[in-house]
């Protein structure tokens, strides 16, 4: 298997040559079909599923029959509830329903590897070498945006204790923050580069320990999803 690179940069963006990426992660021909199949189920997970309508049975009033059955040279009815009337129930409307997808982890983790592997081979990826900034600026955050050619959107993939960084980058409108447990394959795919630190890079190249994030596949049973 070829080797895989990625420019490696400091926290002010000097160029530092190139950072090898595990190719196992980095350097697989992404299955276009299971990374199709895992989004949108990441998709689907996140709908509400809250939308209702009432039926006839559930729609208020109606009880009555709106007028005699023969004689008046009208089409008979049973109820102003009907579907058909204005007012009316709802016919084969929609309902609360769950739209959660079960995907197997290892398709999972073929399509993060997937992802990932596409946006290597695009030279899309990119390393930080430490960002060690004494005190949180968004002004640092977009000069090493600038000085590394980050154009667009972005996915910065931070570790826990990244907390200053994470200060530094989070009112940026087109940067996403994510820790290495919680990557996805549609956060990968959203964003034009993906920028590791020299750490979190590391996570995500042991792939036997690397768990996909579950909670982003899960309806939240606290809330909209």
């Amino acid at each position: 298997m070829a080797d895989v690179k990625a420019p490696l940069y400091t926290s002010d963006g000097t160029a530092k040559g190139d950072f090898k990426l595990d190719a196992e992660v980095f350097g697989i021909e992404p299955n276009l079909s299971v990374l199709h199949q895992v989004i949108t189920a990441q998709l689907a997970a996140k709908r509400s599923g809250t939308a209702s309508t009432k039926t006839r049975a559930e729609v208020r009033g109606g009880g009555r029959k709106p007028w005699r059955q023969k004689g008046l040279g009208r089409a008979r009815q049973g109820s102003i509830r009907a579907p058909h009337w204005v007012g009316g129930g709802i016919a084969h409307g929609p309902k609360p329903r769950d739209f959660t997808q079960r995907t197997p982890k290892k398709m999972k983790r073929l399509a993060l590897r997937s992802a990932l592997s596409a946006r290597a081979s695009e030279e899309a990826v990119m390393v930080i070498e430490d960002i060690d900034w004494s005190s949180p600026k968004t002004k640092q955050a977009i000069t090493l945006l600038e000085a590394i050619g980050a154009g667009g959107k972005s996915l910065v993939v931070l570790g826990k204790l990244d907390g200053t960084a994470g200060r530094s980058f989070r009112n940026l409108p087109d940067v996403h923050l994510c820790e290495p447990g919680h990557l996805t394959p549609y956060d990968v795919l959203w964003a034009d580069q993906v920028i590791f630190t020299s750490h979190t890079v590391g996570s995500v190249g042991r792939s036997s320990s690397y768990e996909v994030s579950e909670s982003d596949f899960v309806k939240d049973e606290g809330g909209d999803s």
